[in-house]
């Protein structure tokens, strides 16, 4: 066992420097010798085993069930080496991901039970443990780094500002948030602009903060707050906004979210979409994250989302990449999650707090090493509803920004 998997990782890890111990007491050293070292030791060689058969699926469950452990370093030392490395896959790698890639559209299929089901497992947790790193605005998607040195909580209210100046909403529009999550977008949309916010979400838990807040800001007949499925909500709407939603739709239903987008958007409209996507071709789901984090989740490459906005007759008004900034919101989150270990374990349990430290760990390396990044598409049914040029969106930001610091006239709310 020990040959075999000193030959595995000596193949595989071409650049940095990781030191390892296996079960037996076996030490070899893998890399080119750059970098921080990172020293690492299987506990048994069970773990050793299954990280041979399926690295993608065994090496978050071996970490999460501490039979392997980081000496040196930590584990995002070790996923920034094993994400850094050259495209040097098995052939027994590569079939595992053509059967993956095969039952991907039944691992996708996403009818209303089943979104419900798979919202539930990850968004219905102990609210308390999103509390441990999130920003104070509870803001569960890629915030937009201004400055380098902007911190979580001005970065999320970038966010907002950001997606609210592409919106271009005026007192009174209908908006429509479609996986409002804890209410934060849709709360500051109503605050800001004057709108008329719907949010649709499918987790009890978030349904129950969100008109907690809405009643806390004065703010409940402006911001309304459903559980209900986006296919199930009536129309029409002057504005619609989704974050972070889309990649739990799957594949196969991509065609009914927008053509459902398309029947709630008035003619004079305004969409935007707020998700991760791949840079690369169409791919499969991280196993271990498929199985322990998202179930039925994907991310989408382009070639996946835009074919599909033309056919139900939309327009693609403005597409912009968000490159590095999920990877700084990640590691903001996980830095955050470390400093509160010990609470996370009281809350669940040391095995849970080790996977949800790999989770976030795994998906900032993915978007700082790999393919992932954050898109938002801005989508109308018509020309001309939104200006030529895009100095229209600094220009609606800095009225936004007057109005959060008081130096711009605010806005009548209804119920505010």
């Amino acid at each position: 066992m020990d040959r075999l998997l000193r030959h595995f990782m000596m193949q595989f890890i071409r650049r940095g420097t990781v030191k390892f111990t296996t079960a037996n007491g076996t030490r070899f050293t893998c890399g080119d010798g750059t970098g921080e070292p990172v020293a690492v030791r299987f506990l048994t060689t069970d773990a050793e085993r299954r990280i041979l058969l399926d690295p993608e699926l065994a090496l978050g469950e071996v970490f999460m069930e501490g039979s392997f452990v980081v000496e040196q370093g930590s584990i995002a030392d070790l996923l920034a080496i094993v994400t850094d490395q050259p495209d040097v896959v098995p052939r027994w790698a590569r079939l595992q991901w053509w059967l993956r890639y095969l039952v991907r559209h039944v691992q996708q299929f996403n009818p209303r039970s089943r979104s419900r089901d798979n919202v539930a497992r990850h968004y219905d947790l102990d609210g308390r443990l999103y509390s441990l790193f999130l920003d104070t605005d509870m803001q569960y998607s890629c915030a937009y780094f201004e400055t380098p040195d902007a911190s979580l909580e001005e970065a999320q209210l970038a966010k907002k500002r950001h997606l609210a100046a592409k919106l271009l909403v005026d007192p009174g529009d209908r908006v429509l948030d479609i996986g409002s999550g804890w209410g934060g977008l849709g709360l500051y949309l109503a605050e800001m602009t004057g709108a008329d916010v719907t949010g649709v979400t499918l987790s009890t838990e978030q349904l129950q903060v969100s008109n907690a807040r809405a009643a806390e800001k004065n703010l409940t007949q402006s911001a309304k707050f459903l559980l209900k499925d986006y296919r199930d909500i009536p129309g029409p709407f002057d504005r619609i906004v989704s974050v972070g939603m889309f990649e739990h739709v799957g594949v196969d239903f991509y065609e009914t979210y927008f053509r459902r987008c398309a029947e709630l958007l008035a003619d004079d409209g305004v969409m935007v979409l707020h998700s991760i996507a791949r840079s690369d071709p169409p791919d499969v789901t991280n196993p271990w994250i498929a199985k322990y984090i998202f179930p039925g989740g994907y991310i989408p490459a382009l070639s996946e989302v835009i074919p599909v906005i033309e056919k139900v007759g939309l327009l693609v008004c403005d597409i912009e990449i968000l490159r590095l900034h999920y990877a700084e919101t990640l590691k903001a989150w996980r830095e955050r999650f470390m400093a509160r270990w010990g609470e996370a374990v009281r809350l669940y349990d040391e095995r849970f707090a080790r996977m949800w430290q790999f989770y976030l760990a795994v998906s900032e390396m993915s978007f700082r090493k790999q393919n992932m990044m954050n898109l938002q598409i801005q989508i109308t049914k018509r020309q001309g509803v939104t200006p030529m040029t895009r100095d229209y969106i600094a220009r609606e930001e800095a009225k936004l920004r007057g109005r959060e610091r008081g130096t711009w006239p605010r806005l009548q709310i209804a119920g505010g």
